[in-house]
């Protein structure tokens, strides 16, 4: 594929004047993902495009929107996410404490059964307690640093973690080996062991708990290797839903890429993340799945980014995807003054 890119009906956001267009990397996992011509599209349904991060050293240009081809009225998805939090009623004091970076919710709910969180000078016994920015937090005795402005990164996680901070079995897990410049990080969602691609991360929980609803209506697309013979009867079916062993599970748009001897490739797209939810379904209709790989979450890419690597998205790019109050919105250029114009004039 060149660096075409798609035509959207949606909002594009720019930011600043020089622009490097995410290549794709045609030995990747996803080099069939995208050949559409000299554009880009991904598929039915929504169509989005991510390019470089912060990580990169250059400038970002966002954009999202919904291909012109595959639009189908009342279908369209908001892509930003409203802040629903009333600054009157405040929130949970567990959630404030995990937000400032200082641990996670249920060790933050632990300090305060331990006596070690104090607001407005009196000791709390139980985390049933709201809060709002005016009532002063301290942490045995010391105030409470004030949060992080909400930061958000992709993640190409390599086959063999587990996605979780502690694994009681003793396995490597994803937090093991991020870079140790990063701040305390959560994810967003999860992948199973044996899984691989993109998964995000972020130092909000709130945002984090935000892009895993369903009810966000953010696609997350696999591309997944198979054994066995597909049946394109099973895969229609697929788009109304299935259900498996009395879990019923919701639609799941699947496409046949390429038949290679036994194997063959599969892209799949669904709204929900149940936990194995694409084994499952595979293995219901009879497909062994080798490899499975999140190639996109939402407008954001996985693209060219190599295994184990992180690249920050800058707060423009986060601003454009979830909205406000994350992240910030581009500067509007100032319209450049005609002085020679002017002077002609006097």
């Amino acid at each position: 594929m060149g660096r075409g890119i798609g035509k959207f009906d949606g909002p594009v956001a720019v930011a600043r004047d020089n622009v490097t267009a995410l290549t794709i990397d045609h030995h990747s996992p996803d080099r069939n993902f995208l050949p559409v011509g000299g554009g880009a599209r991904f598929g039915q349904g929504q169509c989005h495009i991510i390019l470089l991060g912060q990580g990169h050293g250059a400038d970002h240009v966002v954009g999202f929107g919904t291909c012109q081809a595959a639009r189908k009225p009342g279908k369209e998805q908001p892509m930003a996410l409203a802040d629903t939090t009333d600054p009157k009623k405040g929130d949970r004091i567990a959630k404030v404490l995990a937000r400032s970076g200082l641990c996670s919710r249920r060790a933050a709910e632990q300090m305060i059964l331990a006596g070690r969180i104090a607001v407005d000078g009196k000791t709390l016994t139980s985390p049933a307690l709201n809060v709002t920015p005016a009532d002063k937090i301290t942490v045995d005795g010391k105030p409470l640093v004030a949060p992080e402005p909400t930061r958000l990164w992709r993640y190409h996680k390599p086959p063999g973690l587990v996605t979780t901070h502690k694994d009681p079995e003793g396995r490597a897990t994803v937090f093991d080996v991020l870079p140790k410049n990063l701040p305390r990080v959560i994810s967003v969602g999860r992948l199973d062991v044996t899984s691989e691609g993109l998964l995000l991360l972020t130092n909000d929980g709130q945002l984090a708990r935000k892009l895993e609803l369903p009810a966000t209506g953010w696609l997350r697309r696999y591309r997944a290797r198979v054994f066995g013979k597909v049946n394109e009867d099973d895969l229609e079916r697929m788009k109304n839903g299935i259900t498996v062993e009395t879990i019923r599970y919701g639609p799941i748009d699947a496409r046949l890429d390429r038949v290679q001897g036994a194997n063959a490739w599969l892209t799949l797209s669904l709204r929900e993340g149940k936990n194995r939810e694409v084994r499952r379904v595979l293995e219901h209709i009879g497909l062994k799945v080798g490899r499975l790989i999140r190639v996109s979450y939402g407008p954001i890419q996985l693209g060219s980014l190599k295994p184990g690597d992180v690249d920050e998205l800058s707060p423009v790019a986060i601003h454009a995807f979830v909205g406000a109050p994350y992240g910030q919105a581009p500067t509007p250029k100032r319209a450049k003054k005609n002085h020679a114009r002017r002077r002609r004039q006097t």
